[in-house]
């Protein structure tokens, strides 16, 4: 079977609004309020929601603000000629390996979830294998066809997300959001610190994706926006749990957002269990991002190493990717490798941004504006 291929690579500023929200929206939604809930009081966790979201929109404009400024070129390329190839080099490999973390952490996730919910007696091993040779194959594909996925599964993934809410809000106690604005400092610095701006990475991809933008002057603007989705959607979900639940019961499920799903009934009884359904869908919103995270690594590898064909690095990388999936024995080692990933990531594209912009400005490199 020979393998399809679009007639170009090129991408719209649209498809740059939804691979945002494609890549941040994944297994992080599922724990999200737990972790807010256990260190505020009330509903008090939208305010670090909040702000974290309103960074991470900062950021994500700033980082395609500074990339669009060099039409066509890699990551690799512009990086080389502001801060010499080698310190490029170095960059770049650092962002491949944190994205084969990524994948690793979401396959690892959606196989702990699934045996919990799905496959009690299957080995977890199992269970992540066939997840991972699916995400393998998507991205040995067109690098286009990943956005027309991302194009085709996001209306269906917010309007899962969307059921969720609406048909939880008779279930809704008012109380349960009280009391207000009694969380002390020290428990919104831990908030920020554990889930605020990190619960919104992805927009390192801006950093490599850019350089397939037709029109790259509209992408700052669409970037900006497409973060705006998985914000108004966290805060939704998180409100929404803590409404239904309770903040005491929320700190205590393992996953709130699937709990939530339990409770819809849908009027008729046309549905049972709708939070097979919901689960089903988000398997599409897990392999979006973990597909989208395993092409960032496979795009910034096949820049420094280009007489080696995607084929013969995806090869490679898959068997690391499974093997570090596996590495922690249990679902706590798990999201502490998560949270050190997150933070590393983090730290990377912000010190990106700054290293890249204030060297050029010292070097006098010119953009394409």
């Amino acid at each position: 079977m020979k393998r399809f291929k679009y007639a170009d690579e090129r991408i719209s500023e649209r498809d740059i609004m939804i691979a945002i929200p494609s890549i941040v929206i994944g297994v992080g939604i599922l724990s999200m309020p737990k972790q807010l809930a256990s260190v505020t009081k009330g509903a008090d966790g939208w305010i670090p929601l909040l702000l974290g979201g309103l960074f991470a929109v900062f950021i994500s404009w700033a980082i395609a603000k500074f990339a669009s400024g060099f039409q066509g070129q890699t990551f690799l390329t512009y990086a080389s000629k502001i801060v010499t190839k080698p310190v490029a080099i170095v960059l770049s490999l650092m962002f491949a390996i944190l994205s084969i973390f990524v994948t690793a952490y979401q396959i690892r996730k959606i196989s702990n979830i699934s045996q919990q919910y799905l496959f009690d007696r299957t080995p977890i091993e199992v269970i992540a294998l066939p997840f991972l040779l699916v995400v393998v194959y998507a991205v040995s594909g067109s690098r286009a066809g990943l956005f027309r996925i991302n194009m085709m599964f996001m209306p269906i993934i917010l309007s899962i997300a969307l059921i969720i809410v609406v048909f939880n809000v008779g279930w809704l106690n008012a109380g349960n959001l009280m009391p207000v604005l009694q969380t002390p400092i020290t428990g919104y610095t831990q908030v920020i610190a554990n889930t605020g701006a990190i619960s919104y990475l992805g927009f390192g991809i801006l950093w490599f994706y850019l350089s397939l933008v037709d029109k790259p002057k509209k992408a700052p603007k669409a970037a900006a926006l497409g973060m705006c989705i998985p914000v108004g959607l966290y805060m939704m979900i998180f409100i929404m749990c803590i409404g239904v639940f309770g903040n005491a019961v929320t700190s205590n499920l393992l996953y709130p957002t699937i709990e939530l799903a339990k409770v819809v009934e849908i009027p008729g009884g046309f549905f049972e269990r709708f939070e097979s359904v919901f689960f089903v869908i988000w398997i599409m919103a897990i392999f979006i991002t973990a597909t989208m995270a395993m092409d960032i690594g496979i795009f910034a590898l096949n820049a420094i190493f280009k007489n080696t064909e995607k084929l013969k690095i995806i090869f490679i990388l898959t068997p690391i990717i499974y093997f570090v999936g596996m590495f922690p024995r249990d679902v706590m080692e798990v999201d502490l490798i998560g949270s050190i990933m997150s933070w590393l990531m983090l730290i990377l594209n912000i010190t990106v941004l700054i290293l890249l912009t204030v060297v050029a400005k010292i070097r006098g490199v010119k953009r394409n504006e």
